[in-house]
């Protein structure tokens, strides 16, 4: 099981991560270990939106889940938060070993496809949703899986 890191100050000046949580594992969920950050503007500490990290490798979880998950306030929206909230991750990914990242959304998520795409996702297949899976029973079927080498 991964161990947690100190994340360090996690800023470009502009926003900052603020480590909320670190939560272990569940496995009975199919949950990983996950840091989970609000991003902040650095310079009035207003929450723009959330950001974590999860330290996972199973085939279900890199299909379905990802490395990376992220959500920008609406009224946030249309500043490059997401992107550059990901970029300030890169580090703590990196002194976690973890290369490739995979990241995964909807097909739908016109927002978040482009999000990963800026950063230099490379799309590698569409993943059907397994009927066992609860995000099937939530009405998921597909999803986007992407892989981001960070070396």
């Amino acid at each position: 099981m991964p161990t947690f890191l100190d994340p360090g100050e996690l800023t470009d000046g502009d926003l900052r991560l603020v480590l909320r949580e670190r939560r272990p594992a569940d496995v009975a969920h199919e949950l990983v270990p996950e840091y989970v950050f609000d991003i902040t503007l650095w310079a009035t500490g207003q929450r723009v939106g959330r950001i974590s990290l999860r330290l996972g490798s199973s085939q279900y979880f890199l299909n379905h889940v990802g490395h990376l998950g992220f959500a920008v306030d609406s009224e946030h929206r249309g500043h490059r938060y997401a992107v550059r909230a990901c970029q300030l991750l890169f580090p703590l990914a990196r002194k976690h070993g973890i290369n490739p990242l995979r990241l995964v959304c909807v097909p739908e998520n016109t927002a978040s496809r482009r999000t990963i795409e800026t950063l230099g996702g490379v799309l590698e297949e569409l993943v059907s949703v397994p009927k066992d899976c609860e995000l099937y029973r939530q009405g998921q079927r597909l999803n986007c899986r992407y892989r981001l080498d960070l070396w």
